[in-house]
């Protein structure tokens, strides 16, 4: 509505320029020979008119009211125009010199109203141009947003059909849990989590814990609770980096969160150890990106304000999780021997394992912790919330060995280059501390 009454104003001031010449020409009859008051009357119309008419089709082109091709069209027209009205204008006034006054002011009137009337019709042609450039482009993004939302549609209708392919299969074999794993995959895929958690629950019921299945339950959890982590999703973490400290699919997590939260070293740490673990079936190429750019953002931050959220998150790794604690309670102190600090204080900050396990030579721990070499000496509390699973927790075993191990290569076990202590069937209910002193090296 703004820009029909913005071209109907300039329309009519259009039209006023078109017909002053000629109501100046009628005021001043008689001041001057009539004859050539008309001729400079005529020139200076035209002259004015062009320059007008050229100055508004530059404005539509700049304005992009205007394509290139009827940009150049209009020029020529209106060049074509000029001329043709200045040889008829020489001569008419030729044949105007042995006319009558009133055959004189009969041409003169004419002029006006010869261009008003094709002011007129240009001015109603460009309107409908324009309006139908509008319409076709409008048609146009509306195509595009059908056809956009008929692919989408043909996607979600796909993943449907292939997801109840996948039902049909653990239906006639319920302990597939293979198929239950992409049925959990393609459930967080389409935003269905709750379903995917227990997907994923039937795949570890089929094939026991493993360190993945806890990290894409633990993603599942954490997209579900709006991408917060809370004392269930950060209780699987801490379970499936004990199992591998590696693990793509928890340290993918933990990077995303961290960088969401913009702790980018923090994110860099662990997609780094993803990249560095050379595991098959990880996008590489994704995560080398989502590195570079973690690194990208990390040079605009403060490194204070960085080093600074990285030391809490750190202090707060060796705190117990949740409310109030219940059932047992075994606080073990960890330390390292003078030979081994000195030994182990130059390298790296390695992974230390903190972890209780049955008596009975079981070797899944009933609660297990993950520090760094640095947070060392320290003392912590081993409870049911740190379980691997909900039936194997210290509330079900009266003894348990206790075990410090610091990793040589930040994996989970016992394994050859580590150091450990070890302190063995201790009464769960214990009310003592459990010193542990690392000061063995595993042959």
């Amino acid at each position: 509505m703004e820009i029909l009454i913005i071209s109907i104003v300039f329309l009519v001031l259009l039209l006023l320029v078109v017909w002053r010449p000629y109501f100046n020409q009628a005021k001043n009859t008689g001041v001057e020979p009539a004859f050539a008051q008309q001729e400079t009357s005529r020139k200076e119309t035209n002259i004015s008119l062009y320059q007008e008419h050229k100055a508004e089709i530059e404005k539509d082109f700049r304005e992009g009211g205007i394509d290139e091709e009827n940009y150049q069209y209009l020029l020529a027209e209106l060049d074509q125009s000029l001329l043709q009205d200045i040889e008829a204008s020489e001569k008419t006034l030729g044949e105007l010199k042995n006319t009558s006054s009133d055959v004189h002011n009969s041409f003169g009137v004419i002029w006006p109203i010869a261009l008003t009337v094709f002011i007129l019709i240009f001015s109603a042609a460009l309107y409908q141009y324009q309006g139908a450039y509008s319409a076709i482009t409008q048609s146009q993004v509306q195509g595009e947003h059908e056809s956009q939302q008929a692919q989408e549609d043909a996607q979600t209708e796909q993943t449907m059909n292939y997801l109840n392919e996948l039902r049909k299969q653990v239906e006639n074999n319920p302990d597939n849990g293979e198929a239950w794993y992409n049925i959990g995959q393609t459930l967080v895929s389409v935003g269905m989590f709750d379903a995917a958690i227990n997907a994923y629950d039937q795949v570890i019921r089929i094939e026991g814990v493993d360190a993945d299945l806890l990290g894409v339950k633990a993603q599942a959890y954490y997209y579900s609770n709006n991408q917060q982590m809370d004392e269930q999703v950060q209780g699987l973490i801490d379970k499936a980096l004990v199992l591998d400290a590696n693990d793509p699919a928890t340290n993918i997590l933990l990077g995303m969160h961290s960088f969401i939260n913009q702790q980018y070293q923090s994110a860099i740490d662990a997609w780094q150890r993803v990249l560095s673990s050379n595991k098959v079936g990880v996008n590489t190429e994704a995560l080398t990106e989502a590195v570079a750019e973690a690194k990208k953002r990390l040079e605009l931050t403060s490194p204070e304000v960085n080093s600074s959220t990285q030391q809490v998150d750190k202090t707060q790794d060796s705190q117990p999780k949740g409310p109030q604690i219940k059932g047992p309670q075994i606080k073990v102190s960890v330390s390292l021997s003078a030979e081994v600090l000195e030994k182990l204080s130059q390298g790296e900050d390695k992974i230390v394992f903190i972890y209780a396990i049955p008596t009975n030579g079981q070797r899944m721990p009933l609660a297990a912790m993950k520090l760094k070499l640095s947070d060392l000496p320290v003392t912590v509390t081993l409870t049911d919330a740190q379980a691997m699973t909900p039936q194997s927790t210290l509330s079900s075993v009266s003894h348990v060995n206790v075990y410090a191990i610091v990793s040589d290569k930040g994996g989970a076990g016992i394994k050859a280059g580590d150091y450990k202590a070890q302190a063995s069937n201790i009464d769960v209910l214990t009310k003592e501390i459990v010193a542990l002193t690392v000061n063995t090296l595993v042959e």
